[in-house]
């Protein structure tokens, strides 16, 4: 057996799963929570995305639909949770599917998580960059006056360029900054709500707020708000903000070799940052309906925030509440990058990204440098559609940052579903780890993959009657680009596999130095879990499909 004394627990546990220390693991528990914390980021996609759920619904869709979805969503997290903890690597969700099911499932996995991150930090990047383009405004007459696509998407860029510099030179900078993140989350937020109480004038009554139905999709449904086409396409499209929002928790898992205690930290991570997202979330966004003085009126100015916080507040103080939400999304967008980044060098060091020996490498501050600049980079390029002027019943609609969310949301949300969908498969033959559900997993797992499928059809969906082929109106401009770079994507990973990656794709490849006479990771003798978690499957894994 080898001599592992001299490790500590996490390198020991880390040994056990083929890999050796490389990341400097430096992030304490709080750290990891804080990561997801403020990519979850109630200050960006309750700020963002709170058009598409009052366009699509109205109130309901927010005051009822965020509880309820955020519900299924702390389900889908308290699975991921269960397994990050038996298998705390940096390569998270794919490297479950891959010890779960084979190198197939960890290479679709992989690169529908890296997908969905690319999208993240592409649609976080974007609504900061109009969220700060907007508090300029309500501050400055002049700047108003002078507002372009083109100017909000330079913004954009700087504010990618900036996250980039961050996360290449920040060193412990980073870790720094998403503890402070999540105080600024906190107070930011609990700031906000208490301007919306005070401030306004009047406030809009409890029944509004529960009951109110808006149709302001530009026809879907007939316009209406009842009927089967109301309650069954229009409603569910608004529920792309809490989905939306609560996303990008797997960060916990992408930074586990990074986090002391990682399977125990990781584990909680997660579920801890959806669970105190959704409570607060829910309060900033009641704080914003409640703040509604002209319903009618929020409408016609395409369902924003900023229309809300401009009936109900001076331009002061409109701006200052628009100012806290924009360091907020810089803060959410810094991490993003962070978490992008930390799984292209883990699905790039088991060799699935073309250039792979060029995103797997660190610098010499431990950091992968290379990764976050072409993460950075394709950021840049999916967003290019959003320089295309978009009106929806005469209101400004961000299409394309709607699409590029969706793409997020579909992305992550199915590389979610798989390894969970393979653990409720193995049943009691999976190896549980130090944080587990115990015996709950047998509903929860197939209850959270059906949750993901259901809201995956929904988001590729035309969100405007313009956008379906045949429409009268159709124009390419009204059309949710989601379907395309999805299913796309999908077809070109099913071409890649089948012509070329399952020939020498194998899954994780081990980075551990094994002594003379080991021939696998699991021969070193540790006893973690027991027995070694990975040992029942480790024939399947690197046999692939």
């Amino acid at each position: 057996m080898a001599d592992l004394t001299h490790l500590t627990d996490d390198e020991r546990m880390l040994a056990e799963l083929g890999y050796k220390q490389e990341l400097n693991r430096t992030w304490s528990g709080f750290s990891n929570f804080a990561i997801s914390f403020s990519i979850i980021s109630i200050l960006a996609g309750c700020f963002t995305t709170f058009g598409q759920a009052w366009n699509n619904g109205g109130p309901v869709a927010i005051s009822w639909g965020w509880p309820i979805i955020s519900t299924f969503i702390l389900i889908i997290g308290l699975c991921m949770s269960e397994l990050v903890s038996a298998y705390p690597t940096s390569g998270g969700i794919y490297w479950w599917a891959s010890k779960l099911g084979g190198a197939k499932a960890g290479y679709y996995t992989g690169w529908l998580n890296l997908i969905g991150l690319l999208a993240v930090d592409a649609s976080v990047a974007y609504g900061c960059a109009t969220f700060f383009d907007l508090t300029f405004s309500t501050l400055s007459a002049s700047w108003a006056a002078g507002y372009s696509l083109t100017r909000v998407f330079i913004m954009f860029l700087v504010i990618l360029v900036l996250t980039a510099l961050l996360n290449i030179y920040g060193g412990h900078l980073m870790a720094l900054m998403n503890n402070i993140s999540v105080w600024w989350h906190v107070f930011g937020a609990a700031i906000v709500i208490l301007i919306l109480i005070f401030l306004p004038d009047k406030h809009m009554s409890v029944g509004d707020v529960f009951t109110m139905r808006v149709n302001n999709s530009g026809g879907l449904a007939g316009g209406e708000t009842t009927g089967l086409g109301y309650w069954f396409y229009v409603l569910p499209l608004g529920f792309l903000l809490t989905q939306y929002t609560i996303t990008g928790f797997d960060a916990s898992a992408h930074l586990a070799e990074e986090t002391q205690g990682a399977a125990n930290g990781a584990a909680k991570g997660i579920w801890q940052s959806i669970f105190y997202s959704a409570i607060g979330g829910w309060i900033l966004l009641l704080a914003f309906l409640f703040a509604v003085q002209d319903p009618a009126k929020v409408t016609e100015g395409g369902g924003g925030v900023a229309v809300i916080f401009n009936q109900a507040l001076s331009p002061t103080m409109a701006g200052i509440v628009l100012l806290i939400a924009s360091i907020g999304q810089f803060f959410c967008t810094s991490a993003c990058m962070t978490s992008t980044s930390r799984m292209m060098f883990a699905f790039s060091r088991d060799g699935a990204v073309p250039g792979a020996s060029m995103w797997a490498k660190l610098d010499k501050n431990k950091v992968p440098a290379n990764a976050v600049l072409v993460s950075t980079v394709i950021a840049a390029l999916i967003t290019i559609p959003a320089l295309v002027p978009v009106d929806i019943n005469g209101a400004p609609v961000p299409v394309a940052f709607y699409a590029v969310v969706s793409v997020a949301v579909i992305g992550l949300y199915l590389a979610f579903a798989i390894p969970i969908f393979l653990r409720w498969r193995q049943g009691d033959a999976f190896v549980q780890g130090a944080w587990n559900l115990g015996t709950k997993w047998k509903w929860m797992a197939p209850l959270a993959v059906l949750e993901i499928i259901v809201i995956s059809i929904y988001f590729i969906l035309p969100i405007t009657p313009a956008g379906w082929l045949g429409n009268a109106d159709f124009d390419l401009k009204f059309v949710n680009y989601a379907p395309v770079l999805t299913i796309g994507s999908l077809v070109v990973l099913w071409l890649g596999w089948h012509l070329s990656a399952k020939k020498w794709f194998t899954g994780p490849k081990t980075t551990i130095d094994l002594p003379a006479g080991v021939s696998s990771a699991d021969e070193i003798g540790l006893e973690h879990h027991g027995k070694t978690a990975h040992g029942d499957q480790e024939h399947q894994w690197k046999q692939g499909d």
